[in-house]
């Protein structure tokens, strides 16, 4: 493959250099090999892209809002013509399997801006209360801080709906996964957005980041990544007293109840875990499930993990790719040796590669059974394909151990009675909750309790994360 050189960022309408004369090597997780490098951006850059979009505010902001809508379904449209190439490219990013690439890497994306509309149509930006006129109007300028597991999906939830509303953007992709990124500003400068509408800076977090963050001219931060690192960005956004909206981790509870359809929960639990090799924040790492029942789930789990056997993401029919890069692999293999070594029953895998891929940074997937809730596989996002079983007594103990995490992003309840399986998700404390195998729904809100962050993105609730709210007497 030859190595795709991006030597500039986008600022103001225009692919400008870097002031930095660094750059950061992008490498392929199944290969190993680097297959493009981009600039290594400063807090210079930053100042220069922020600026521009507080330039671009006013007039961007004081477009309609069918005008601003027509631009992000035209920008969808864009991104629908390179869906190929683009679920191939994250593919390679990211080691998801092309098959499934395509339709969610590249197709949510594409969803998120043509989806907009509608959104903007049925959105109450203004309303009466009594003699008040209530006026929802753009924030002004967004920082967006994006993620590499599901790298153009987590850029679209912030970028679609601040441009929509008329904030104007800066961004900071994943410097692990940020060729899709580039791809979109391509898109962005052909469609014709106004210059300093959308700025595009790479480059990695402590510098470009925090940059972001911290400056003046922001007046909200939107990101997705890891507890630690938001942590970071709240604090360096409260110098200023501005918005920040956070969406971290997850270390998100299945819990499986005594008249469920075992096979069916547990099978569809153990895809849930091990979608996109367990890189998804809101993956159901937690299988709580009667003790009564362990022997049968642990039979059904053996089972469903057979039909996910690693290998090569261009290959037809693999389910599993690899990890996004080394520092991940070895993550994950440290928390599947901590695993072992506090005593958890190992079902399938372990922490050695995948028999005949030494080459890549791949794991085998792998179920741990008996695990009691202080070990260290209950309690910490692991961020890899690796399911703990935790048996429990009763329905109270397993709403118990799902609520005592730090964590609250999202959750699953399989139960023979719906209504019964309702009654439970309604005492988790979780954003989201799927009830027996409740389908995906790209416009429900997103987002999590505790320190699973603030705010919501998707739907409405997305418009809703990047607008100021007035109230004019009359």
């Amino acid at each position: 493959m030859d190595i795709d050189v991006r030597d500039k960022i986008y600022i103001d309408g225009a692919w400008v250099a870097s002031t930095g004369t660094g750059t950061l090597e992008v490498v392929d997780s199944a290969t190993e090999q680097v297959m493009a490098t981009i600039p290594d951006g400063t807090a210079e850059d930053v100042d220069r892209a922020v600026k521009a979009a507080a330039a671009a505010f006013p007039a961007w902001a004081a477009t309609s809002n069918e005008e601003r809508a027509k631009y992000m379904t035209r920008i969808g449209e864009a991104l629908g013509a390179r869906m190929a190439e683009i679920g191939e490219l994250i593919t390679h990013e990211v080691g998801m399997p092309v098959s499934l690439a395509v339709p969610v890497q590249a197709g949510l994306p594409i969803q998120a801006f043509t989806d907009l509309a509608g959104h903007m149509e049925a959105f109450p930006f203004e309303e009466e209360v009594g003699n008040s006129l209530v006026v929802r109007e753009p924030i002004g300028v967004v920082g967006a801080i994006t993620p590499w597991n599901y790298p153009l999906y987590q850029i679209a939830l912030k970028v679609a709906p601040a441009l929509a509303v008329g904030c104007t953007v800066v961004l900071k992709p994943s410097e692990v996964a940020p060729i899709n990124a580039f791809i979109l500003a391509e898109v962005i400068d052909e469609v014709g957005l106004p210059a300093g509408v959308f700025n595009l800076v790479t480059g990695v977090g402590p510098i470009v980041g925090e940059a972001i963050a911290s400056h003046p001219l922001v007046d909200a931060v939107s990101f997705t990544g890891s507890t630690g690192a938001g942590k970071k960005v709240m604090i360096a956004g409260a110098e200023t007293v501005k918005r920040v909206n956070l969406e971290l981790g997850g270390k998100s509870a299945n819990i499986i109840l005594e008249d469920a359809d075992i096979a069916t929960a547990v099978g569809t639990g153990v895809f849930g875990c091990f979608l996109n090799s367990g890189q998804t924040c809101s993956a159901l790492t937690r299988m709580i499930v009667p003790r009564s029942k362990l022997e049968e789930v642990e039979a059904v789990a053996v089972g469903a993990a057979a039909g996910f056997p690693p290998g090569n993401p261009q290959t037809e029919g693999v389910m599993i790719g690899p990890l996004v890069s080394a520092i991940q692999r070895d993550r994950v293999r440290n928390y599947i040796k901590a695993g072992i070594d506090e005593g958890a029953k190992l079902l399938v895998g372990g922490p050695d590669a995948p028999e005949g891929l030494d080459t890549g940074y791949y794991i085998q997937p792998t179920i741990f059974s008996e695990v009691t809730r202080d070990m260290t596989i209950a309690r910490e996002e692991i961020f890899g394909p690796v399911l703990v079983i935790i048996p429990v007594d009763s329905e109270e103990e397993a709403i118990e151990i799902a609520n005592e995490s730090q964590y609250g992003l999202a959750g699953s309840v399989w139960a023979g009675d719906p209504a019964h399986a309702e009654h439970v998700a309604r005492q988790l404390r979780t954003g989201q909750v799927d009830i027996n195998g409740g389908q995906f729904n790209p416009s429900a809100p997103f987002g999590g309790y505790k320190q699973s962050g603030n705010g919501r993105e998707r739907g409405r609730w997305g418009l809703e994360e990047f607008l100021e709210t007035k109230a004019m007497q009359r």
